[in-house]
Protein backbone atom coordinates (compact mmCIF):
# COMPACT_ATOMS: atom_id res chain seq x y z
CA UNK A 1 0.00 0.00 0.00
CA UNK A 2 1.39 3.60 -0.98
CA UNK A 3 0.68 4.93 2.84
CA UNK A 4 2.14 1.90 4.06
CA UNK A 5 4.89 2.72 7.14
CA UNK A 6 8.63 1.53 6.34
CA UNK A 7 10.49 1.25 9.21
CA UNK A 8 14.16 1.88 7.56
CA UNK A 9 16.45 4.81 7.60
CA UNK A 10 18.45 5.27 4.53
CA UNK A 11 21.47 7.57 5.78
CA UNK A 12 22.66 9.15 2.96
CA UNK A 13 26.94 10.14 3.98
CA UNK A 14 29.28 7.82 5.59
CA UNK A 15 31.12 10.36 7.39
CA UNK A 16 31.17 10.77 11.19
CA UNK A 17 28.04 12.86 10.80
CA UNK A 18 26.27 9.52 9.26
CA UNK A 19 28.15 7.03 10.98
CA UNK A 20 26.89 8.63 14.60
CA UNK A 21 23.08 8.78 12.99
CA UNK A 22 23.71 5.34 11.85
CA UNK A 23 24.54 3.85 15.52
CA UNK A 24 21.93 5.91 16.88
CA UNK A 25 19.17 4.44 14.82
CA UNK A 26 20.13 1.18 14.69
CA UNK A 27 21.23 0.83 18.88
CA UNK A 28 17.42 2.32 19.06
CA UNK A 29 16.14 -1.12 17.06
CA UNK A 30 15.55 0.52 13.29
CA UNK A 31 17.12 -1.07 10.01
CA UNK A 32 20.04 1.31 8.48
CA UNK A 33 21.43 1.43 5.22
CA UNK A 34 24.43 3.76 5.33
CA UNK A 35 25.17 4.77 1.17
CA UNK A 36 28.74 6.49 0.41
CA UNK A 37 29.82 7.07 -2.78
CA UNK A 38 33.17 5.93 -1.63
CA UNK A 39 34.62 2.39 -1.73
CA UNK A 40 34.85 3.01 2.49
CA UNK A 41 33.26 5.31 5.01
CA UNK A 42 34.76 7.50 7.31
CA UNK A 43 35.00 11.09 5.52
CA UNK A 44 36.91 13.67 5.94
CA UNK A 45 37.26 12.76 9.29
CA UNK A 46 39.25 9.34 8.86
CA UNK A 47 41.93 12.09 7.06
CA UNK A 48 42.74 14.28 9.81
CA UNK A 49 45.47 13.88 12.43
CA UNK A 50 44.30 15.19 15.30
CA UNK A 51 41.07 17.29 16.67
CA UNK A 52 40.02 20.63 18.23
CA UNK A 53 40.07 21.87 20.73
CA UNK A 54 41.98 18.86 22.92
CA UNK A 55 44.04 17.54 20.16
CA UNK A 56 42.63 14.07 20.60
CA UNK A 57 43.80 11.86 17.60
CA UNK A 58 41.15 11.57 14.68
CA UNK A 59 41.61 8.05 14.01
CA UNK A 60 41.60 7.00 17.93
CA UNK A 61 37.51 8.61 17.95
CA UNK A 62 36.54 7.35 14.05
CA UNK A 63 38.18 3.61 14.55
CA UNK A 64 35.58 2.29 17.48
CA UNK A 65 32.77 4.25 15.36
CA UNK A 66 33.91 2.46 12.30
CA UNK A 67 33.90 -0.93 13.83
CA UNK A 68 30.60 -0.02 15.71
CA UNK A 69 29.08 0.37 12.45
CA UNK A 70 30.35 -2.11 9.93
CA UNK A 71 29.19 -5.23 12.72
CA UNK A 72 26.35 -4.06 13.98
CA UNK A 73 23.37 -6.56 13.00
CA UNK A 74 20.65 -3.32 12.29
CA UNK A 75 23.49 -2.09 9.62
CA UNK A 76 24.11 -2.61 5.97
CA UNK A 77 26.79 -0.51 4.36
CA UNK A 78 26.59 0.25 0.56
CA UNK A 79 29.97 1.68 -0.55
CA UNK A 80 30.83 2.54 -3.81
CA UNK A 81 27.27 4.06 -4.61
CA UNK A 82 24.99 6.55 -5.50
CA UNK A 83 21.43 7.64 -5.26
CA UNK A 84 20.06 7.76 -8.91
CA UNK A 85 16.33 7.72 -8.26
CA UNK A 86 13.69 8.68 -5.30
CA UNK A 87 10.36 8.30 -5.77
CA UNK A 88 7.23 8.14 -2.62
CA UNK A 89 6.73 9.95 0.32
CA UNK A 90 7.91 10.56 3.72
CA UNK A 91 7.77 6.99 5.83
CA UNK A 92 7.68 5.32 2.13
CA UNK A 93 10.11 5.94 0.24
CA UNK A 94 11.48 3.62 -2.85
CA UNK A 95 15.49 4.53 -3.54
CA UNK A 96 17.21 3.53 -6.43
CA UNK A 97 21.03 2.88 -5.62
CA UNK A 98 24.00 2.22 -8.65
CA UNK A 99 26.12 -0.06 -6.74
CA UNK A 100 29.58 0.72 -9.31
CA UNK A 101 31.80 -2.74 -9.47
CA UNK A 102 34.85 -2.62 -7.69
CA UNK A 103 35.91 -5.87 -9.95
CA UNK A 104 36.93 -7.79 -6.57
CA UNK A 105 33.78 -9.85 -4.84
CA UNK A 106 33.45 -8.25 -1.47
CA UNK A 107 31.66 -11.68 0.28
CA UNK A 108 35.05 -13.61 -0.50
CA UNK A 109 37.73 -10.67 0.07
CA UNK A 110 38.98 -10.52 2.71
CA UNK A 111 41.46 -7.78 2.90
CA UNK A 112 44.68 -9.24 3.07
CA UNK A 113 46.06 -7.07 0.87
CA UNK A 114 48.41 -9.26 -1.72
CA UNK A 115 46.70 -8.02 -4.71
CA UNK A 116 48.09 -4.82 -4.01
CA UNK A 117 51.39 -5.22 -2.87
CA UNK A 118 52.08 -7.39 -6.49
CA UNK A 119 50.12 -4.99 -8.54
CA UNK A 120 52.63 -3.45 -10.88
CA UNK A 121 50.94 -0.38 -11.60
CA UNK A 122 51.32 3.19 -10.00
CA UNK A 123 48.75 5.87 -10.16
CA UNK A 124 48.07 9.13 -7.86
CA UNK A 125 46.52 8.51 -4.06
CA UNK A 126 43.54 10.61 -3.94
CA UNK A 127 43.07 9.77 -0.39
CA UNK A 128 46.43 11.47 0.56
CA UNK A 129 45.44 14.58 -1.67
CA UNK A 130 47.62 13.14 -4.83
CA UNK A 131 51.10 13.79 -2.28
CA UNK A 132 51.82 10.01 -2.72
CA UNK A 133 50.94 7.15 -5.03
CA UNK A 134 49.01 3.74 -4.71
CA UNK A 135 48.87 0.77 -6.70
CA UNK A 136 45.69 -0.15 -9.30
CA UNK A 137 44.28 -2.41 -6.72
CA UNK A 138 44.00 -0.74 -3.77
CA UNK A 139 41.52 0.21 -0.55
CA UNK A 140 41.36 3.73 0.81
CA UNK A 141 42.98 3.84 3.56
CA UNK A 142 44.41 1.27 6.36
CA UNK A 143 41.81 1.37 8.93
CA UNK A 144 38.97 1.05 5.83
CA UNK A 145 35.39 -0.47 6.70
CA UNK A 146 34.70 -2.23 4.65
CA UNK A 147 37.99 -3.59 4.62
CA UNK A 148 37.51 -4.34 0.72
CA UNK A 149 40.05 -3.66 -1.63
CA UNK A 150 39.07 -2.53 -5.63
CA UNK A 151 40.87 -1.94 -8.84
CA UNK A 152 40.89 0.62 -10.17
CA UNK A 153 39.93 0.35 -13.78
CA UNK A 154 41.33 3.41 -15.45
CA UNK A 155 44.80 2.72 -14.39
CA UNK A 156 44.58 -1.49 -14.39
CA UNK A 157 46.16 -2.88 -17.50
CA UNK A 158 44.74 -6.30 -17.63
CA UNK A 159 48.34 -8.21 -16.58
CA UNK A 160 45.87 -10.31 -14.53
CA UNK A 161 48.81 -11.01 -11.88
CA UNK A 162 46.31 -9.78 -8.90
CA UNK A 163 44.20 -12.64 -10.20
CA UNK A 164 46.91 -15.10 -10.10
CA UNK A 165 47.75 -14.06 -6.25
CA UNK A 166 44.28 -14.01 -4.75
CA UNK A 167 43.55 -17.14 -2.93
CA UNK A 168 40.69 -16.41 -2.25
CA UNK A 169 39.70 -16.07 -5.71
CA UNK A 170 38.14 -12.70 -5.32
CA UNK A 171 38.74 -11.02 -8.19
CA UNK A 172 36.51 -10.71 -11.13
CA UNK A 173 37.65 -8.37 -14.20
CA UNK A 174 33.88 -9.22 -15.72
CA UNK A 175 31.32 -7.15 -12.71
CA UNK A 176 28.91 -4.89 -13.89
CA UNK A 177 27.81 -2.18 -12.29
CA UNK A 178 24.10 -3.18 -10.65
CA UNK A 179 21.02 -1.43 -9.22
CA UNK A 180 19.62 -1.85 -5.70
CA UNK A 181 16.42 -0.88 -4.94
CA UNK A 182 15.62 -0.02 -1.12
CA UNK A 183 12.26 0.58 1.06
CA UNK A 184 12.84 3.26 3.39
CA UNK A 185 10.49 5.20 5.51
CA UNK A 186 12.76 7.81 6.33
CA UNK A 187 16.01 9.16 4.80
CA UNK A 188 19.18 11.31 6.66
CA UNK A 189 21.45 13.92 4.19
CA UNK A 190 24.69 13.70 5.87
CA UNK A 191 26.89 14.59 2.46
CA UNK A 192 29.61 16.31 4.02
CA UNK A 193 31.55 19.28 2.46
CA UNK A 194 33.01 19.97 -1.02
CA UNK A 195 36.52 21.87 -0.57
CA UNK A 196 37.00 25.28 -2.22
CA UNK A 197 39.43 24.91 -5.61
CA UNK A 198 41.85 27.30 -4.57
CA UNK A 199 43.08 27.54 -7.73
CA UNK A 200 40.09 30.13 -8.53
CA UNK A 201 42.58 32.12 -6.16
CA UNK A 202 45.19 32.79 -8.37
CA UNK A 203 47.34 34.94 -6.38
CA UNK A 204 48.52 32.47 -3.74
CA UNK A 205 49.80 30.39 -6.13
CA UNK A 206 48.13 27.44 -5.95
CA UNK A 207 48.49 24.61 -8.44
CA UNK A 208 51.68 26.44 -9.95
CA UNK A 209 53.80 26.11 -6.55
CA UNK A 210 54.07 22.43 -5.11
CA UNK A 211 54.69 24.31 -1.74
CA UNK A 212 51.57 26.15 -1.22
CA UNK A 213 48.91 23.20 -0.50
CA UNK A 214 45.59 23.26 1.03
CA UNK A 215 44.21 23.08 4.61
CA UNK A 216 43.31 18.87 4.23
CA UNK A 217 46.65 18.58 1.90
CA UNK A 218 48.39 20.02 5.10
CA UNK A 219 46.23 17.59 7.40
CA UNK A 220 47.61 14.40 5.14
CA UNK A 221 51.31 15.59 5.81
CA UNK A 222 50.81 15.96 9.64
CA UNK A 223 48.97 12.21 9.95
CA UNK A 224 51.30 9.73 10.63
CA UNK A 225 49.54 7.78 8.28
CA UNK A 226 50.16 9.75 5.63
CA UNK A 227 52.82 10.17 2.93
CA UNK A 228 55.52 11.36 4.90
CA UNK A 229 54.79 9.83 8.13
CA UNK A 230 53.91 12.70 9.92
CA UNK A 231 56.80 14.82 9.16
CA UNK A 232 56.63 18.40 8.09
CA UNK A 233 58.34 18.05 4.71
CA UNK A 234 57.84 19.93 1.94
CA UNK A 235 56.27 18.32 -1.35
CA UNK A 236 59.01 20.21 -3.77
CA UNK A 237 62.08 18.39 -2.48
CA UNK A 238 61.17 16.57 0.66
CA UNK A 239 63.01 19.01 2.96
CA UNK A 240 61.78 20.13 6.41
CA UNK A 241 60.80 24.07 5.83
CA UNK A 242 61.95 26.48 8.08
CA UNK A 243 58.67 28.67 7.97
CA UNK A 244 55.10 27.73 7.24
CA UNK A 245 52.49 30.61 6.77
CA UNK A 246 48.54 29.68 7.09
CA UNK A 247 46.22 32.17 4.68
CA UNK A 248 43.25 32.04 6.28
CA UNK A 249 39.37 32.63 4.47
CA UNK A 250 40.80 31.51 1.02
CA UNK A 251 37.60 31.34 -0.44
CA UNK A 252 35.23 31.96 2.19
CA UNK A 253 34.26 35.90 3.43
CA UNK A 254 35.03 36.64 -0.60
CA UNK A 255 32.02 37.92 -2.88
CA UNK A 256 34.12 37.71 -5.72
CA UNK A 257 33.82 33.97 -5.65
CA UNK A 258 30.67 34.08 -4.57
CA UNK A 259 30.98 32.98 -1.09
CA UNK A 260 30.20 36.17 1.51
CA UNK A 261 29.99 33.67 4.44
CA UNK A 262 32.50 32.41 6.95
CA UNK A 263 32.92 28.65 6.65
CA UNK A 264 33.05 28.53 10.58
CA UNK A 265 35.93 26.35 11.07
CA UNK A 266 39.09 27.30 9.00
CA UNK A 267 40.51 29.73 11.84
CA UNK A 268 40.14 26.26 14.60
CA UNK A 269 42.02 24.08 12.14
CA UNK A 270 44.82 26.66 10.95
CA UNK A 271 45.54 26.83 14.73
CA UNK A 272 45.39 23.21 15.50
CA UNK A 273 47.71 22.89 12.37
CA UNK A 274 50.45 25.33 13.34
CA UNK A 275 50.38 23.81 16.84
CA UNK A 276 50.66 20.17 15.69
CA UNK A 277 53.15 21.59 13.17
CA UNK A 278 55.47 22.83 15.95
CA UNK A 279 55.34 19.68 17.79
CA UNK A 280 55.53 17.64 15.03
CA UNK A 281 59.00 19.48 13.53
CA UNK A 282 60.99 21.64 16.74
CA UNK A 283 62.04 25.23 15.46
CA UNK A 284 59.14 25.50 12.97
CA UNK A 285 58.13 29.08 12.57
CA UNK A 286 54.27 29.22 12.00
CA UNK A 287 52.60 32.17 11.00
CA UNK A 288 48.61 32.53 10.62
CA UNK A 289 47.42 35.85 8.38
CA UNK A 290 43.72 36.25 9.16
CA UNK A 291 41.35 39.00 9.21
CA UNK A 292 39.80 38.22 12.66
CA UNK A 293 39.71 35.30 14.52
CA UNK A 294 36.90 33.75 14.81
CA UNK A 295 36.74 30.86 18.05
CA UNK A 296 33.51 30.46 19.45
CA UNK A 297 33.20 27.35 20.04
CA UNK A 298 33.18 25.20 23.29
CA UNK A 299 36.93 26.20 24.75
CA UNK A 300 38.12 27.29 21.38
CA UNK A 301 39.04 30.88 22.51
CA UNK A 302 41.07 28.86 25.41
CA UNK A 303 42.63 26.71 22.44
CA UNK A 304 43.25 30.03 20.50
CA UNK A 305 44.96 32.26 23.50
Amino acid sequence: MANEKVGAVLVVGGGVAGIQAALDLADSGFRVYMIDKKPAIGGVMSQLDKTFPTNDCSMCILAPKLVAAGRHPNITLITNAEIVGLSGEAGNFEVKILRKARYIDEEKCNGCGVCAQKCPVEAIDEYNQGLSERSAVYVLYPQAVPLKYMIDREKCIGCGTCKEVCKANAINYEEQDSIVTLKVGSIILAPGFESFDARLKSEYGYGRYPNVVTSIEFERILSASGPYSGMVLRPSDGEIPRKVAFIQCVGSRDVQVGNNYCSAACCMYAIKEAVIAKEHQSGLDCTIFFMDIRAYGKDFELYYL
